[in-house]
């Protein structure tokens, strides 16, 4: 649709692209019309002053003549005859002139009219070509538009889609994430944590546990037992390592929720009771806790020897105390060798304390490693929140760029192009030029 706005009320309304060329075609008809009709009467006027002036100038020679004849019989009246056939010849002469000259101006006068109608056929031939180029260039354009249109429609339609997928992929991840650090990848099955960690061991026992015991603490002779010992010996019969485990879930749905510590009493007399050198504690308790959700934690400031783990760390805490055993197990054995040899133990203490130190060290680091983990996690979710907000803020922008897409004008193409702009130009001023509403995006980036 195209808007005409009227020179003589001001009054705007919209025409479709036929009756916008219609008016177009009656503009340009009545002013070759009226240039035409102009032309033939300027010419016709031209003529008819030429012819006056002929006339004037051969009556005026014509009286002259006269007057001298008239002057010549009164003076010569013996030469009459003379005279009169002198006359006859001037008047023949002058009517001969007087024919010569209307001929001549017939010619000039259809010359003229045939100069001008070939004139004005030049001309409107060059206002078709002119118009037929301005045609071409505006479909092409108008072609071009919808090109661009359907280019960004389909890539602005990609970018959804992978906005929307990039959406879903970061919301699954972050519940996966969330999940992972609520639940630490505990994978249930339907057990109890007590039957999940017999199974997680018996998994590996064939192969990376073959002289251990995983067993359920049967023996309440002490008042008290706990869930499972793990007693591992070598091939001399040597206790390489001991550890008492307490496996401790709660229903979500409890109302009196108890915190890990409050277990830890009992399970440092079990651990005595049973002669077991370590007491970990497998805990679901305390869930939002940042304490017990960064991996392994050592309590032996409070019960020696003790350590609370959430699940998934069951099979690493024990591979971490059977390796650090192993590593003693040669001091150990070293230990009975010269005590039956009755050889000074100093050294071996001091050894021994140096180990227990390095084996400190190496646990606080595998512990700080633990939590610079669970810190990257987290590290992890805060960003995929904002990488979420953030496409969800890219929205508002995709659906500007589109609104621009639409807005998109023949006049916006033709902006800072000197060639269009001086066809434009041209045919606004041979007044032909199609009318483009005033403010059809001036000024809009």
């Amino acid at each position: 649709m195209n808007e005409i706005k009227c020179p003589q009320c001001g009054t705007v309304f919209k025409v479709d692209e036929s009756g916008f060329a219609d008016i177009v075609r009656q503009v340009r008809d009545a002013e070759f019309a009226r240039a035409v009709e102009e032309r033939a009467q300027l010419m016709e006027a031209e003529r008819e002053q030429a012819v006056a002036l002929a006339l004037a100038q051969a009556r005026n020679q014509a009286q002259a003549d006269l007057s001298a004849r008239e002057r010549r019989i009164a003076e010569l009246e013996a030469a009459a005859k003379t005279a009169a056939a002198q006359r006859d010849a001037q008047v023949a002469e002058l009517q001969g002139r007087l024919a010569a000259l209307d001929r001549s101006l017939d010619a000039e006068k259809k010359l003229a009219a045939a100069q001008a109608q070939d004139a004005a056929k030049d001309e409107l031939r060059a206002i078709e070509r002119q118009r037929d180029e301005l045609r071409m260039t505006c479909e092409q354009a108008k072609a071009e538009n919808e090109r661009l249109r359907a280019q960004h429609q389909a890539e602005l339609a990609e970018k959804l889609k992978a906005k929307d997928e990039l959406i879903a992929d970061r919301e699954r991840e972050i519940e996966r994430i969330r999940d992972m650090k609520a639940k630490l990848s505990v994978k249930m099955l339907g057990e109890s944590l007590e039957q999940h960690c017999e199974v997680a061991f018996n998994q590996l026992r064939a192969t990376a546990f073959r002289h251990a015991q995983f067993n359920k603490d049967n023996d309440a002779s002490g008042g008290t037992k706990g869930d499972y010992i793990y007693r591992e010996l070598n091939e001399e019969g040597v206790e390489v390592v001991s550890i008492m485990f307490e496996m401790k879930n709660e229903a979500d749905e409890s109302v009196h929720r108890k915190r890990n510590e409050d277990h830890f009493k009992k399970l440092d007399k079990d651990r005595r009771d049973k002669g077991c050198e370590y007491a970990v504690l497998v805990s679901l308790l305390e869930p939002e806790s940042e304490l017990y959700n960064q991996g392994i934690v050592d309590v032996s400031y409070a019960y020696d020897k003790m350590y609370v783990i959430r699940p998934q760390f069951f099979i690493p805490m024990i591979t971490l105390l059977r390796n650090a055993a192993l590593g003693a197990l040669e001091y150990k054995s070293q230990v009975a060798l010269m005590r039956r040899q009755n050889i000074d133990v100093t050294n071996f203490e001091e050894s021994l304390e140096d180990f227990k130190d390095k084996f400190g060290r190496n646990y606080r680091l595998a512990s700080d490693r633990f939590a610079k983990a669970i810190e990257e996690i987290d590290k992890t979710i805060e960003h995929l929140q904002k990488t979420k907000e953030n496409l969800l803020g890219s929205e508002r922008n995709l659906r500007l760029a589109n609104d621009k897409a639409e807005a998109l004008t023949v006049k916006r193409l033709v902006r800072g192009n000197p060639t269009m702009q001086a066809k434009f130009e041209e045919l606004r001023e041979a007044g032909t030029a199609p009318v483009v509403p005033e403010g059809d995006g001036e000024g809009e980036d």
